[in-house]
């Protein structure tokens, strides 16, 4: 049992080891057939084409294209984590959320024990999964690469979906040991959580992987917000990557 979970782990962080079918067959064949046709050829490979069939430096660049638009949120959830301070009934989360919000957009980046701080802020109003407003989890649909463009019902669902499945992640990552995981399973890992982690070193990409699993072990299920907004507050400012 703990060995598939350890192969599942480490399938879902490599988005190439999924077996192309008839889906990528027909996208093959659609971008020959747009090619024909004289589209933009840089368009091709990012639109039409999985990250399986990707050319190295078409891996970064299009890793570069996607983070700048998760990125184009960040500010936008920042903002709406202060507005929602005076909503927070206890003073000292208050002042720590404030102190988060403050040091984020310095560009310090917050240690651990500072995350760990929030926790209650993040299971309960306004903050807590189920609370969440709409235009917020629309910005935060952005940071995880989702569509925004859904009923606030769908955008819960879909968010909460996607942080469980990382949460799970998490716990098969940290029986397997960070130290076990490949350089491109690292900087995989480091992606899916928010990180550009393309132009960051290997040993950079494994201390960060390492803080973020911390944080993520600590939390309980109903703390899961705390983890979503930990893909924007873990990774604006790590090793100056805020551009």
């Amino acid at each position: 049992m703990a060995l598939s979970r350890v192969c599942w782990a480490r399938a879902a962080l490599w988005g190439s080891a999924v077996t192309p079918g008839s889906f990528v067959t027909r996208r093959l064949q659609l971008g020959r057939s747009v090619l024909a046709w004289g589209a933009p050829r840089y368009l091709f490979p990012r639109q039409l084409l999985i990250q399986h069939f990707w050319t190295p430096k078409q891996q970064i660049d299009f890793l570069d294209i996607y983070h700048a638009l998760r990125k184009q949120s960040h500010s936008e959830i920042i903002s709406y984590l202060e507005r929602v301070i005076p909503l927070i009934s206890d003073a000292g989360l208050q002042w720590h959320l404030s102190e988060m919000c403050t040091k984020i957009q310095r560009g310090i980046h917050p240690a651990i024990h500072d995350i760990l701080a929030l926790r209650k802020c993040f299971c309960n109003h306004p903050l807590g999964m189920n609370q969440l407003q709409a235009l917020h989890m629309k910005a935060l649909s952005r940071a995880m690469l989702l569509t925004p463009y859904l009923p606030p019902p769908l955008l819960r669902h879909r968010l909460k979906a996607r942080t469980t499945v990382i949460y799970q992640l998490d716990r098969a990552l940290a029986k397997l040991g960070v130290a076990q995981l490949t350089a491109q399973e690292v900087k995989s890992a480091c992606y899916l959580r928010g990180l550009n982690s393309t132009h960051i070193a290997e040993d950079r990409c494994r201390t960060w992987l390492g803080e973020w699993l911390q944080i993520s072990c600590t939390l309980k299920e109903a703390e899961l917000s705390l983890l979503l907004h930990n893909v924007v507050l873990l990774s604006t400012n790590y090793l100056g990557t805020r551009r």
